[in-house]
């Protein structure tokens, strides 16, 4: 050895050994993450710094021999790792500084070249990232597995700290997914290919929630695979060679797995920990999950790690390696362990808060009205937006109910909270509010009795909600409110005003009285019912929302000019574009409603006395009206139903009975009497001179109906006009 080359510095951070000349110990393979203790301003400069050197690597550009390590007794070489702790881990600095030492001062005739930084560990390495560096001697062995290093692949992990560093990343990546999707693909993009080259995650089909007891067999169903793409894995690898169609990982493998009870797979499964592919339990249950194609990975280059949640295994990932790989390690099992624990637990409460959320969003559903009717004169259009994706119940409804004489009746309301309880609430309300205008009471009376209902349901049920009553015949609406933002009247013209409607106390309140105020309603004016969630926000008060909304309803109305109403669904959309990004604290109900109105020479009214010459009278007014409509060829059949509805309606009452005809897309005759019970279809025995009428009215007419008044009763029928 030629000794000139050793030269000792009085600045070397290294302190002198008086073993100076004998061969250095060769540089471990991870030399460039050994650091010293010192501080750094006792480093040398830029300059100063060696090549990185590896085990069995020549200095650059000298041509002496390669440095050898001390031997022991038996004639092995020692590694480098003996000047590390084996309990903590601390770097101990080597006892020599000879030729090829890590911390030796390079000579005069090596070049000055700075030392490149180390990859990380289990990070794959670019293809670029080996340039400058030298390279590894053919046939070299790793120090820990004795097996062949990868060449141009992702490092492995070959500490304890890297290991945990990796498991901490991975789990709080997949603990960042809510639903069943996210969890599944973080499990796949945490582990690909940092620690395997592919996986594939199986679940079970259907997934058990919660205490449920699942029924039937065990099948699980290839939920997700992710591989690192390549355009030849396979020559000596783990999976067949791919085909041009498909190219996913999925179509090589079985997409369904029935779990023979008692089979090798489901002792795998049972046994909860993770297994090598060369166990002999894996080796049995790797070709029932994989399919009978698929060839089963040989060696340590698998994991089968069964998934269990929190009571029952519900899935199992597979973990693969490519041949030119590193094989897993025993301390890998526990890695596999860790991350199949996080991504079960996960994947089982993502199934419960799906459940959940698909309970509340059907209870939504089915508080709110799934179609809106096509009451006589009137059109409707509706929205609801939840305050958020994962908030998707709250206590905002809307309603339209078709009431007696071709009225319709408009309802909004909100209670407060969005939880389910506040939902449950809404739908109380909600039937009762349907409930009272079927008896047609007025909107002032239909309030009292809601607030009665809240207070019957609790002390702390508060509401808020607006009842109004349109009449297309007289083209009047009638409004009474409990304590909900006033509604905004866009007008033909395109003006639209807030309408001036008595605030009210919340229902729940108890002991106030409601006040009802009768407006205008004309043709082609729209009116729009809202919850507060439109207009209020942490951004702006209510009535500042209100104002920009009778701004943004007379915007759209200029777009479609003073003699054409905007469409009431594009309305819709345009008064939700209102929205900012901060304005969605509440749930959003609104309900917009076109007033087409039935023009007076389309109905025809009389009053008749309840007398028995009464039918007779009803069949003439009926033949002149439809005479004056052009409708003479409906004659017959109008003058048989109303005939028959009058005759039964003087029989009875006491007051004047009320004929109405209304031309529209239909034509409706209404009949009333002072008397509240209903007629019921029934079927007349061959013996009974009387109880056909309504057997002709039900055979006859397109629909018909009847409706209990504060004052009697109506019946109806509607007829399609030739």
């Amino acid at each position: 050895m030629d000794s000139t080359r050793v030269t000792e510095h009085p600045t070397s951070h290294e302190r002198r050994q008086s073993g100076a000349g004998r061969p250095a110990a060769p540089a471990d393979p991870r030399g460039a993450l050994l650091r010293t203790s010192e501080p750094p301003s006792q480093l040398p400069g830029p300059g100063a710094l060696p090549v990185q050197a590896r085990t069995g690597d020549a200095p650059r550009g000298s041509g002496a021999p390669k440095p050898r390590g001390k031997r022991g007794k038996s004639g092995g070489q020692v590694s480098a790792d003996a000047g590390m702790s084996a309990s903590s881990g601390t770097n101990v600095p080597p006892a020599s500084s000879g030729p090829g030492s890590e911390h030796s001062q390079p000579s005069a005739t090596e070049p000055d070249t700075h030392r490149p930084r180390p990859a990380p560990e289990g990070i794959p390495i670019q293809p670029d990232a080996e340039k400058g560096r030298a390279a590894r001697p053919a046939g070299g062995k790793e120090r820990r597995s004795g097996q062949g290093g990868p060449q141009g692949g992702p490092m492995p992990m070959r500490r304890d700290g890297d290991r945990l560093r990796f498991v901490g990343a991975a789990t709080r990546r997949i603990a960042r997914g809510i639903d069943l999707d996210e969890i599944v693909m973080g499990l796949c993009r945490a582990t690909v290919p940092t620690f395997s080259d592919a996986i594939l995650v199986y679940l079970r089909d259907p997934l058990p929630v919660g205490d449920e007891r699942p029924t039937g067999p065990l099948v699980l169903r290839l939920r997700r695979t992710d591989r690192i793409p390549e355009e030849r894995d396979t020559e000596s690898g783990f999976l067949p060679a791919l085909r041009p169609e498909p190219s996913e990982l999925s179509a090589l493998t079985a997409e369904l797995c029935e779990v023979r009870p008692g089979g090798a797979l489901a002792e795998v499964l049972r046994g909860v920990r993770p297994v090598f592919a060369d166990a002999p339990a894996a080796r049995a249950a790797l070709p029932e999950l994989l399919g009978d194609d698929l060839p089963v990975p040989s060696g340590q280059r698998a994991i089968l790690a069964p998934l269990r949640g929190r009571r029952r295994v519900i899935g199992a990932a597979l973990f693969l390696r490519r041949p030119e790989r590193l094989a897993f390690e025993a301390d890998d099992l526990l890695v596999a362990a860790q991350l199949a624990t996080h991504s079960a637990l996960g994947i089982d409460k993502a199934v419960l808060y799906g459940r959940e959320a698909y309970i509340a969003d059907e209870l939504q559903r089915t508080m709110l009205p799934e179609t809106l009717p096509r009451p006589t004169g009137v059109r409707l259009a509706s929205r609801y937006l939840p305050a958020a994706e994962t908030a998707r119940v709250g206590g905002d409804w809307y309603d339209a109910i078709p009431l007696p004489g071709s009225r319709v009746a408009l309802v909004v309301g909100d209670v407060m909270g969005h939880s389910m309880t506040s939902a449950a609430i809404m739908g109380q309300l909600r039937t009762t509010a349907q409930t009272l205008a079927g008896l047609d009471l007025p909107p002032q009376e239909v309030l009292h009795h809601l607030d009665e209902q809240a207070q019957r349901l609790g002390t702390d049920r508060m509401a808020t909600c607006l009842y109004a009553v349109y009449d297309p015949v007289s083209h009047r609406i009638t409004i009474a409110n409990a304590g909900h933002p006033p509604p905004v009247l866009l007008h033909l013209g395109g003006r639209a005003e807030v309408l001036r409607v008595p605030p009210g106390a919340p229902i729940g309140v108890g002991g106030v009285d409601f006040e009802a105020v009768e407006l205008d309603a004309p043709a082609g004016a729209t009116l729009l019912l809202y919850t507060d969630g439109l207009v209020e926000s942490r951004l702006r008060d209510v009535w500042t929302g209100i104002e920009q909304l009778r701004e943004k309803l007379a915007a759209v109305a200029a777009l479609t000019g003073p003699d054409h109403p905007p469409p009431l669904e594009a309305l819709c959309d345009e008064v939700l574009d209102m929205l900012g990004p901060g304005d969605r604290d509440d749930d959003i109900a609104l309900l917009a409603a076109r007033f087409d109105g039935i023009a007076p020479s389309d109905v025809a009214y009389w009053f008749l006395e309840p007398e028995d010459a009464a039918p007779g009278r009803a069949r003439r007014l009926a033949r002149r009206a439809l005479a004056r409509w052009g409708m003479e060829d409906m004659t017959d059949s109008v003058e048989l139903l109303v005939s028959e509805v009058v005759t039964n309606a003087v029989r009875y009452a006491s007051r004047p009975v009320t004929l109405r005809l209304l031309r529209t897309d239909v034509l409706r005759c209404e009949v009333g009497d002072d008397v509240p019970q209903l007629p019921r279809l029934r079927q007349a025995r061959a013996t009974d001179e009387g109880g056909r009428g309504l057997f002709l009215v039900n055979r006859l007419a397109r629909r018909w109906g009847a409706t209990r008044l504060s004052t009697g009763k109506v019946v109806w029928f509607e007829l399609n006009r030739n």
